[in-house]
């Protein structure tokens, strides 16, 4: 048999060499995981945009296919999560707060997908795994800087609706205050809102003129309100100090990417089953933090808190989640 010459033979390997670069990007494209994110406010609102940034993260580090649908009503809901898992979308990340029972009926109809959904309930086998926003405890801590900062022993509180996800933040938040300051009292109001500025920012006032000098911005716009009147702020979810200077003293902030970077790693190993991923939430995993402004506290305070974050990440210390409704103090 006649051997080939030199240049045939390096044909020969280039073109296995290509069609084996080929193969190993179609294996590679095979392993992406494609994910769908369902949203039923804009991917702009702090508690949606933790989980937006953290599946944009995944997708440009090549982890997963992403696409998502912002805006979608309640209404609409069951039928977007159907036509995702029509699609062959792996995981669907969402949140169904009020729809959990439409929610619900279209895992079990899809349960070769896997959904990832913000929940206040338990996981549902085999596909329906939940997650929430614990962050309680660096909310505590963003108490103790606000207790520590308030002259007047009031503090203004405003938030969204009085659920759990709302609850615990604030009355983890209100415990952190009471450590540093038991003479604190606190006003609080839901504006029964996850978004409309102008009404926060109205309560807000309204608290400041009751003679609150230090004001939890769980909500957009009390902030703005804090700004105007020359008070103190305390953030909630994201880190906005850079729009506010000089008036958020602290903020406990929210981070999506373990919780969806585990769900992520669970699909793509064919092991995803239902389990509540609360956990990685909290601070020992990465999923919250607190961002604190040190020009703004007293070095003794920034001492304090440091230790008792010190003490929770290494469990010798704990916050209480307690998801009732808080109330004013008077």
């Amino acid at each position: 048999m006649k051997l080939p010459s030199l240049l045939s033979r390096r044909g020969v390997i280039a073109g296995a060499t290509t069609l084996g670069l080929m193969m190993t990007s179609a294996a590679a494209m095979a392993d992406v995981v494609k994910v769908a994110g369902i949203f039923t406010l804009p991917v702009e609102q702090q508690w949606i945009s933790r989980i937006h940034i953290a599946l944009n993260a995944a997708q440009e580090r090549g982890d997963i296919e992403y696409s998502y649908s912002e805006n979608v009503s309640n209404t609409d809901y069951e039928r977007v999560m159907r036509e995702y898992a029509e699609s062959g979308v792996n995981l669907v990340v969402g949140e169904v707060f009020g729809l959990e029972r439409a929610a619900r009926k279209v895992a079990a109809d899809y349960p070769e997908t896997a959904f990832l959904m913000g929940s206040s309930f338990a996981p549902q086998e085999p596909n329906f795994s939940v997650f929430d926003n614990f962050i309680h405890e660096p909310a505590y801590l963003s108490g103790m800087v606000a207790g520590a900062a308030s002259e007047s022993n009031v503090i203004g509180m405003v938030g969204g609706y009085a659920i759990p996800e709302v609850n615990r933040l604030m009355n983890a938040f209100m415990e952190g205050a009471r450590e540093t300051n038991p003479e604190v009292t606190f006003l609080v109001n839901f504006i029964d809102s996850w978004y409309d500025p102008p009404k926060a920012k109205e309560s807000a006032f309204a608290m400041m003129d009751a003679g609150a000098d230090v004001m939890y911005a769980e909500r957009f716009g009390v902030s703005d309100a804090a700004v105007e009147r020359g008070a103190k702020a305390i953030g909630n979810v994201i880190d906005t100090s850079a729009d506010y200077p000089g008036t958020i003293l602290a903020s406990a902030l929210w981070h999506m990417e373990t919780t969806v970077d585990t769900a992520i790693a669970a699909v793509a190993a064919g092991s995803y089953a239902a389990e509540d991923y609360g956990q990685y939430s909290y601070m020992a995993h990465g999923g919250g933090s607190l961002a604190l402004d040190e020009a703004l506290v007293s070095a003794d305070v920034v001492a304090a808190v440091k230790a008792k974050e010190a003490a929770i990440m290494d469990g010798s210390d704990s916050i209480t989640v307690n998801d009732e409704a808080p109330v004013s103090d008077n």
